[in-house]
């Protein structure tokens, strides 16, 4: 076990995944210089240029390019630097990546994997702070993963550089600079499977990404004041892991759903409908959603943290559920 942050967690788990397997290549803008956090830093000194490829400016092209490659058999990490630049590159990633193994019979297979950096990161507004996974858990043929810890941030990255799927990687921008323990094997971590945070009897609490935090603190704020709250780390979005969430509402009969993207359409009302309609209203007592409200992202700081998820309102919210 060694202490790292999250982005050295995936510069690791990359570096062994490119010397096991050599079809493994990235490509971005200024992966050759290491990248925005550092999870490229110093891999072309091992891998070289062929295999750390800087683009240009252009992340239609990026993507693009990135297929094709896929479709000829090599295995590309395509480095989108933060989740809010992947616009441009909507039809490469959504009309053809999702789609090209449905529409070719299972005779082409895009195994590729889009990392994007999402979130609020404080003062970057909001062209650089969105929270956008919930557009692409609606792709068919996309699966989204959007880990919490720098273990699962590496361990998902392997996953998604040996899936024969397209995987979406959204990575806790706010997190990638912060050190966590993390194991000197780094094992793929799969898929649909969630992990219990907190046991609780009280509430259930389900949230990702970077959501998790200011979970934990708010949950151990209400235990310290005899509310019991279970905490789910969903991990992935797509698939995502129905069965642990449903089994703990239905102990605890109410569910708190947190995500830091808005509150609108977002991810959280799926998760609501699906422990309803398996569980039955009758079998749930209350249930309620934090999220971010339908705005763009503040520059001012103020404004910011109207916006930010904070551990005394899911600490609130928990206690309200918990009388209900």
């Amino acid at each position: 076990m060694a202490v790292m942050t999250f982005a050295e967690a995936t510069r690791r788990a990359l570096a062994q995944e490119m010397r096991r397997d050599g079809r493994v290549w990235v490509l971005g803008e200024d992966v050759r210089f290491g990248g925005v956090f550092g999870q490229y830093a110093g891999l072309v000194g091992e891998f070289g240029p062929d295999r750390i490829v800087d683009t240009p400016i252009a992340e239609s092209t990026i993507m693009g390019a990135g297929l094709g490659a896929a479709l000829v058999g090599t295995r590309p990490v395509i480095e989108m630097r933060i989740a809010d630049f992947v616009l441009p590159a909507m039809d490469e990633l959504v009309n053809q990546i999702a789609k090209v193994r449905y529409m070719f019979g299972g005779q082409a297979r895009a195994s590729v994997v889009i990392r994007m950096p999402h979130g609020l990161l404080p003062g970057s507004a909001a062209q650089h702070s969105q929270t956008i996974e919930n557009w692409f858990v609606n792709v068919p043929g996309l699966v989204v993963a959007a880990p919490a810890t720098a273990a699962d941030h590496a361990g998902m990255l392997i996953s998604a550089i040996r899936s024969d799927d397209p995987v979406i990687l959204f990575e806790a921008k706010g997190y990638l600079k912060q050190k966590e323990d993390v194991p000197d094997d780094i094992e793929p971590v799969p898929f649909g499977v969630a992990v219990r945070r907190r046991e609780g009897r009280d509430v259930t609490v389900v949230t990702w990404s970077q959501g998790l935090k200011p979970v934990l603190e708010g949950v151990d704020a209400a235990r310290q004041e005899g509310v019991d709250a279970e905490v789910i780390d969903l991990r992935s979005l797509w698939p995502w892991d129905v069965e642990a969430v449903v089994s703990s509402v239905e102990r605890t009969k109410r569910l708190l759903v947190v995500q830091e993207g808005g509150k609108v359409g977002g991810f959280g009302s799926e998760i609501i409908a699906t422990v309803i309609e398996r569980l039955g209203p009758q079998a749930i007592k209350a249930v309620r959603q934090i999220g971010a409200p339908r705005i763009p992202v503040p520059f001012s700081k103020p404004l910011e943290a109207e916006v930010t998820l904070h551990p005394d309102a899911i600490k609130a919210a928990i206690a309200q559920l918990a009388k209900s």
